[in-house]
């Protein structure tokens, strides 16, 4: 990837935030005060269209921003502390639509409860997202400029990677057990955003599980994985050397922390997802010199 390009997502990024953190409420557009997320991509969310200071509590693993951290602890996808979550009066739950379950959802319902379920599968999901909380939060303007920026990103990465030429992708989301996305999955958007092609994306779950035969059986020429994967994800490939990625050295790490939420911050992981995907073509053409 450019370093232009880099520099630009990084500018973007920034500007954002500053343009998020210097937006107030109007009054006639302030609506839900007193906000919970119950998934650690939608705490961000909200942060990202500048709605942070609504926000009386959050699940599990909220660590970004850092403002997020010391907000109170509801519990996480699977179970809520019903006792933290009375005393800080919410007038508003956000829930994740493929994190939280609908059992979950439906008993804080049945308590009262009024829940927001936010969808975020794909790249266009996010700005959405973004638009929708801003418009519960009563930042409704500055949701616009973030999601529209990041929309133009995106667009702008894709123009740059619209010649690239075709690479196939094997994209490993863990080892044990072995886990990938299929084509309706924003990270599989991402690689084909690059320039890459799912080897994967014709199966009907998001994210199934799959066993290695098949993944040898489609011979994927890219092999990348989140980090959350360990240092260990591509040990099991290395016994079957006529695989594509390992022919032509193509294994590349990705950062968990920004590919594995649906955020602005996809930014960043597009970046990193189409850097791996330049250096596979690169490795791919030396080998066949």
């Amino acid at each position: 990837m450019r370093a232009g390009l880099a520099s630009l997502i990084l500018s973007s990024l920034i500007c954002l935030a500053a343009c998020s953190e210097n937006t107030q409420p109007t009054a006639a557009e302030a609506a839900y005060s007193r906000v919970v997320t119950l998934a650690p991509n939608l705490t961000e969310l909200v942060y990202a269209v500048g709605a942070g200071a609504t926000l009386v509590g959050v699940s599990a693993y909220s660590d970004y921003p850092a403002e997020a951290l010391s907000l109170p602890i509801v519990g996480d996808a699977f179970m809520i502390d019903q006792e933290r979550l009375a005393m800080l009066q919410p007038d508003l739950l956000l829930a994740w639509q493929s994190g939280t379950p609908a059992h979950v959802v439906d008993e804080l319902r049945r308590v009262g409860y009024t829940v927001e379920v936010v969808r975020t599968q794909s790249l266009q999901d996010v700005a959405e997202a973004l638009r929708r909380i801003g418009a519960l939060t009563g930042f409704s303007h500055s949701a616009d400029v973030v999601a529209s920026n990041y929309l133009k990103e995106l667009q702008f990465i894709r123009e740059q990677f619209a010649a690239a030429a075709d690479i196939s992708v094997f994209y490993q989301v863990s080892r044990r057990p072995l886990f990938t996305v299929n084509g309706a999955h924003y990270v599989s958007e991402l690689v084909d955003l690059c320039g890459g092609q799912n080897v994967f994306s014709d199966l009907n779950s998001l994210a199934p599980a799959i066993d290695v035969e098949a993944v040898v059986a489609r011979d994927p020429e890219v092999i990348l994985a989140s980090s959350d994967a360990g240092e260990e994800a591509f040990a099991e490939w290395q016994r079957w050397p006529h695989l594509g990625a390992n022919r032509y050295g193509n294994h590349f790490m990705l950062p968990a922390d920004v590919i594995g939420r649906a955020t602005p911050r996809l930014l960043i992981a597009a970046q990193a997802v189409c850097t791996a995907l330049s250096a596979a073509r690169e490795n791919r053409m030396a080998s066949a010199k």
